[in-house]
């Protein structure tokens, strides 16, 4: 019953995902936002999968059962939510942009906390905990924003064509 609930948990979130991916490639520009979420996506990969490596984090019930990572976390909703975090900062200053970055690791924390705790979506081990989790979220979300603004801030003169 227990893992019912949870894989259904999962579904819900994958939808969820998928309708805010949808909602925010509609805002322009598009292609700053493509670039955050695989960027984000990227990094959350690479992160998960040392963590896992690591037998720091662990994820007993997946949808997909052949990855050891958190998919639907790491490739949807954490890019996504990273965009949605792009977005409001964009034309923040450094201070904004590190007070905002609270307003989406903390009820991240607080959702990721409830479901180590409750569920078997995730599951904590050899010392990692919730202030581990929650400080890598902050410090890939200030990662991300500030990959962003590199990218916005370069140089954006044309290559000279071959002759």
């Amino acid at each position: 019953m227990t893992q019912r609930f949870e894989k259904n948990t999962l579904r819900f979130l994958l939808v969820l995902g998928l309708i805010m991916f949808v909602n925010l490639i509609r805002k322009p520009p598009a292609k700053d936002w493509l670039l955050i979420f695989l960027f984000k996506g990227y990094i959350s990969t690479i992160l998960d999968k040392t963590l896992v490596t690591k037998n720091k984090i662990m994820y007993p019930v997946k949808l997909v059962k052949w990855f050891d990572i958190s998919v639907i976390f790491d490739y949807l909703l954490f890019p996504v939510v990273c965009v949605y975090y792009n977005q409001i900062t964009k034309s923040s200053n450094l201070f904004l942009i590190i007070v905002k970055t609270f307003y989406f690791s903390v009820p991240m924390t607080i959702l990721e906390n409830f479901f180590e705790k409750r569920t078997s979506l995730i599951k904590f081990k050899n010392g990692w905990n919730i202030y581990h989790s929650f400080l890598t979220m902050s410090l890939t979300f200030l990662v991300s924003r500030t990959f962003i603004a590199l990218v916005r801030g370069a140089d954006n003169t044309r290559v000279p064509e071959n002759t």
